[in-house]
């Protein structure tokens, strides 16, 4: 009966997450362990982007910092979610909290870290991918979230997170 009732509960996560309609239906914890309810940012555009410490894409923590400053006031809101998905991130929040901060001064939400692909993938990172069959191939995606909680637009790790091409879309958004 026990084996059951964890088998219903994982399927009816497992539903939950794949019928979810937005963005704003997901939670995360961040790095520091406390639960962000994404739905408080309703009406808000979102920079979701997969982050590492260790990649050779990892300077653009400081372009997300300077988009974090530029757009703070605009209510654009930026996520990076430490992954090690691609064998690439430290061991532990602590650490990655330290990585970003000393190196960085990052002052945008940082997740715990969280995988971003496979069957462990992140119920966010999921549902990007069965709703609009987007996954990150690396380090430092970027996907840009609409004030309803849609994707308008996702981005390689080649691009950096304040090209032209991302400013664009996000001052068209706020």
């Amino acid at each position: 009966m026990r084996i059951f009732l964890i088998t219903l509960s994982i399927l009816l996560t497992s539903i939950g997450s794949v019928m979810a309609k937005n963005l704003y239906n997901f939670s995360i914890q961040d790095i520091d362990g406390n639960t962000v309810n994404l739905d408080k940012f309703k009406g808000k555009p979102i920079l979701l982007v997969n982050t590492a410490s260790r990649c050779g894409f990892t300077k653009q923590y400081a372009n997300l910092a300077n988009l974090h400053r530029e757009y703070f006031e605009k209510n654009l809101i930026i996520i990076g979610t430490p992954s090690n998905s691609f064998h690439q991130e430290l061991s532990n929040n602590e650490d990655v909290k330290e990585f970003c901060l000393v190196n960085y001064q990052t002052k945008f939400i940082i997740s715990e870290i969280i995988e971003v692909k496979g069957e462990n993938a992140h119920p966010l990172y999921s549902w990007i991918f069965s709703e609009y069959n987007k996954t990150p191939k690396w380090n430092f995606y970027k996907y840009l979230f609409n004030g309803e909680g849609k994707l308008v637009e996702s981005w390689s790790s080649m691009v950096k997170p304040d090209s032209k091409k991302i400013t664009r879309l996000i001052d068209k958004l706020i």
